[in-house]
């Protein structure tokens, strides 16, 4: 042991707390773990103990400008959506590549998504190995399309599995450009041609950080592929304030909804058509936001770990971002899932066809008529709830970041051939 492991975390809450779980269980069995993370969870990794550097881009802040909202709110087309993408990363693109390269100093083993093929340059440059991380299933498969490209399933079994080489490549080909300068003028290293990615990826392992029980391991991914069961970021010593005590001790369970770090086009309408839909339903809710905003039947809060807080309300409605799923599941909660973009949609899918929930209702779709109909149906739908219990009861026997170090110790201690440069 006594490695140095680089976590590579640019991206909402959603996708730092499971770094920061699989952190935990890195230190607990004697690595030093630093986390590469925008500075707004500064706080969250060193509440963990693990080192941070900060990166330059602020994904809420992102999501929240004009631009962000406008991809949130963008046309389905994959062109059109790689389009705007690129003119909202394209200023910070240039700045997190440097920050970076100088978070990753001193590093033994990089873990980092697929996304620009981080892992593949700082492993080159720092001469180490790397395991790649994913969030959703992102391998190449005929059993289901990529989660970002769905309508591929139209086209079968061939049209799923190239789906996933299209994502990649397209994603490659959106960051291309800056990576081969950031290449070629700070690491050092020579510019990779349009496939050169691919070839050096599939010899790392891969993380996939979610359930066999939630995601079936497709049988035509290759041994390198390792689904470990979600990374659960749990807080056990959080103390919940005598307000939400006191209103969960007043009434029957509410619904909690909340949408993370997702924003509508217009929050106050939002708002007030969750809380009608809500008393239209006679429920009790909590909420995600500015506890001043609180009534009589509506508890609003702020930052409350989900592992607390799930297991004690009737249902969740969210916005079905893979650790927000992967917590109300566990829970053995219901979800009602209201996909923004990207992942999403894939997770309100596979909420609804576990059992485990009623048809998606997508967040450009929200209004006080559709909400309520679709609370009536998740909070009165008994089978709803017992699907969701079976599936608790399976996500809490699982230990997904246990396995995850497993998976690393074997790569890391024999010779395996993906260490070998090519």
């Amino acid at each position: 042991m006594g490695r140095t492991v680089v976590i590579f975390a640019a991206g909402s809450r959603g996708d730092v707390q499971p770094c920061l779980a699989l952190g935990r269980a890195l230190a607990r069995r004697g690595d030093t773990v630093r986390v590469l993370a925008s500075r707004r969870y500064e706080h969250l990794i060193a509440e963990e103990g693990l080192d941070f550097h900060p990166l330059p881009a602020d994904p809420v802040q992102i999501i929240e400008s004009v631009e962000g909202q406008e991809l949130l709110e963008g046309p389905r087309n994959p062109a059109a959506f790689v389009r705007r993408m690129d003119r909202v990363l394209r200023p910070h693109i240039m700045p997190m590549l440097e920050e970076t390269r100088a978070g990753a100093k001193g590093a033994d083993l990089v873990l980092a998504p697929t996304l620009g093929f981080l892992g593949v340059h700082l492993s080159q440059y720092l001469r180490v190995p790397h395991a790649v991380i994913h969030f959703q299933p992102s391998q190449p498969t005929k059993a289901f399309p990529h989660p970002l490209a769905p309508t591929a399933g139209m086209l079968g079994a061939l049209g799923n599995r190239l789906s996933f080489g299209a994502v990649d490549l397209g994603s490659w080909m959106l960051c291309r450009s800056f990576v081969n300068t950031w290449r070629r003028e700070s690491l050092g290293l020579s510019e990779l041609s349009l496939s050169a990615p691919f070839r050096h990826v599939r010899r790392a392992p891969v993380l996939c950080a979610f359930s066999p029980t939630v995601v079936p391991r497709p049988s035509d991914w290759k041994p390198n592929v390792h689904v470990t069961g979600f990374w659960h970021h749990d807080q056990p010593t959080w103390e919940p304030p005598r307000r939400l005590l006191d209103f969960l001790a007043d009434g029957p369970p509410p619904v909690y909804v909340g949408f993370g770090s997702m924003k509508t086009r217009d929050p106050e309408a939002t708002d007030t058509f969750v809380r009608t839909a809500l008393r239209r339903e006679k429920l009790r809710g909590v909420l995600s936001g500015d506890p001043a905003t609180s009534e009589d039947d509506i508890l609003v809060v702020g930052d409350t770990p989900h592992d607390w807080l799930f297991p004690r309300m009737a249902a969740v409605v969210h916005h079905g971002g893979a650790g927000t799923t992967a917590s109300a599941l566990r829970a053995g909660r219901p979800s009602l899932v209201c996909p923004f973009f990207g992942d999403q949609p894939y997770w309100a899918a596979r909420v609804r066809e576990l059992g485990a929930g009623p048809a998606p209702l997508p967040a450009r779709e929200l209004t006080v008529s559709a909400l309520a109909h679709s609370l009536h149906e998740l909070t009165r739908h008994p089978p709803f709830a017992e699907a969701a219990r079976r599936l608790g009861r399976a996500l809490e026997a699982e230990n997904g970041t246990a396995r995850a170090c497993e998976v690393l110790d074997e790569y890391l201690v024999g010779s395996p051939s993906w260490l070998k440069r090519v």
